[in-house]
């Protein structure tokens, strides 16, 4: 398929009743799918995990631009009003690109984080944290400097917490020393909130939030991205309010465990989650 092509654009009815399409690099998007579904119970929600070429983070600008596309194809063909980028990597290196050749709302996760975190401090100390390629994109950091140039903005890769989450270690002293070790900084420059800028990140936010202490407040990308979209579809006139919405989930490949951790990280267990499928790749 050639990229001319993506620009399609499938003839709809009654769009507010379509499904939100999210879609990650691998399981840990299922916490903004969590969000949504929480804030959003009326909606059905299709999740795609690209579990196949998890991480995103160590391949080149262009590889990622070429999944986030062929993910973006796959949730049209499913008929979505709107699609979440639920992926740190794809939100800063191919959000803009997506925007450019698909007629469809779309939402990534690094925008609502900065809004949120600004409505809670104004100009003041910002941290965020990540793994190292969203911390050495910097868009985070960019973005909170556009918009508040007065800010100090501090950003600290965590390349430790995303296995630990995955094995299901959220507190305990091997937490806490992680913590320590990435966090002090942060500490001791006294930061008055600091952004989870990462989708594994919300479910440490118990030990985070203790060893930070009671005057940080603490950015949830997910919770703040659920909070977009719900204003989105009510700006566009496309929120779906009666009934109760489904999940469905498709991965491009079932790795080990992989029950456990969709429940670890949608919070309950997930209907259809070991449907595989394959992307369309593009010429």
């Amino acid at each position: 398929m050639k990229l001319q092509q993506v620009k399609a654009e499938p003839v709809l009815k009654n769009i507010s009743e379509l499904p939100i399409g999210v879609f990650d690099s691998g399981i840990g998007g299922l916490t903004v799918a969590a969000a949504l579904h929480r804030r959003l119970p009326g909606e059905d929600i299709i999740y795609l995990g690209d579990t196949a070429r998890v991480p995103y983070g160590t391949k080149s600008d262009q590889m990622v631009r070429r999944y986030a596309i062929e993910c973006a194809l796959f949730m049209l063909n499913q008929g979505v009003k709107l699609i979440v980028v639920a992926c740190n990597t794809a939100t800063a290196v191919a959000l803009p690109h997506l925007r450019e050749l698909l007629r469809v709302p779309m939402i990534g996760v690094v925008e609502p984080g900065v809004e949120a975190a600004l409505k809670q401090t104004g100009s003041g100390r910002i941290g965020v944290i990540g793994t190292p390629s969203t911390i050495a994109s910097g868009a985070y950091q960019s973005r909170l400097r556009e918009l508040a140039p007065a800010a100090d903005v501090y950003g600290q890769a965590c390349p430790l917490l995303v296995p630990l989450t995955e094995e299901g270690r959220l507190e305990g002293a091997i937490v806490d020393m992680v913590l320590k070790d990435y966090l002090s900084g942060m500490r001791q420059k006294n930061v008055e909130a600091l952004i989870l800028g990462c989708t594994h990140y919300p479910l440490l936010k118990p030990a985070i939030a203790r060893f930070m202490g009671a005057g940080v407040e603490l950015v949830d990308s997910a919770e703040a991205t659920a909070h977009a979209v719900e204003d989105a579809l009510l700006r566009e006139g496309l929120l779906r309010t009666h009934g109760r919405g489904r999940v469905k989930c498709y991965v491009t490949d079932v790795p080990r465990q992989f029950n456990r951790l969709a429940k670890l990280f949608f919070g309950e267990k997930v209907s259809a989650i070991k449907t595989k499928v394959h992307l369309q790749a593009l010429d």
